[in-house]
């Protein structure tokens, strides 16, 4: 897509941002992982909810993807800033609503598995990232990445991130990310850590959509 405007979120937009990342996570073998059973989409949002007002919104940023003529969010990206807590426990009424007493023991965790594989350096870390079903194949996620990436790159900022699928992967890899080691333990999954330094000024982020 061609007319997309990439801003970062007010807070006002965090609800519907959340029930966008909702959708795009409803099948997710990670997110499976630490919310099973029903009510998956309501759990989600509620989740999501409580992880954007915490890190990304604090520490880093949530992007949001619209078309330029438009208020409808076709995408959402939520970086987390260097040295932001996975958890922030502020949040923790959502998290009870969304995943109760046991699902709070498991998402730590995972967050706790996860987070043996960060950097120890000052990084981004891409927190979540969905795309509307709709406009999926468009380009949408990959101009979300874009715009974020740009900024890392003048800033010589190190991005990470961990995949769940190998369609993803391949996104990120013709992002500059390469894959650094896969994350065992996790039922269901089998994210792999990936990391990207930031790009030389002759090779920085190309403009077109992928």
């Amino acid at each position: 897509m061609t007319d997309l405007h990439i801003t970062p979120a007010r807070e006002a937009d965090l609800p519907a941002a959340a029930r966008e990342l909702a959708e795009a996570f409803r099948d997710d073998p990670v997110m499976a992982a630490i919310l099973p059973g029903g009510r998956r989409i309501e759990r989600l949002t509620t989740l999501f909810t409580a992880l954007l007002r915490g890190a990304a919104f604090e520490t880093g940023s949530v992007d949001l993807a619209r078309r330029s003529d438009g208020d409808e969010i076709l995408g959402v990206a939520a970086w987390e800033g260097p040295g932001a807590a996975s958890l922030p426990w502020r949040q923790l009424p959502g998290y009870l609503s969304a995943l109760g007493v046991a699902g709070i023991v498991r998402a730590a965790a995972l967050s706790s598995r996860l987070a043996r594989h960060r950097p120890r350096s000052p990084h981004w870390y891409l927190a979540q990232i969905g795309v509307s079903p709709a406009v999926r194949g468009l380009g949408v996620g990959g101009a979300l990445l874009r715009s974020r990436l740009e900024t890392l790159d003048v800033t010589r900022t190190t991005a990470y991130l961990e995949s769940s699928t190998p369609d993803n992967r391949r996104l990120y890899g013709r992002l500059g990310f390469e894959e650094i080691a896969p994350i065992p333990g996790i039922r269901g999954a089998s994210p792999m850590a990936m990391l990207r330094p930031p790009a030389p000024a002759r090779h920085a982020v190309p403009a077109r959509a992928v």
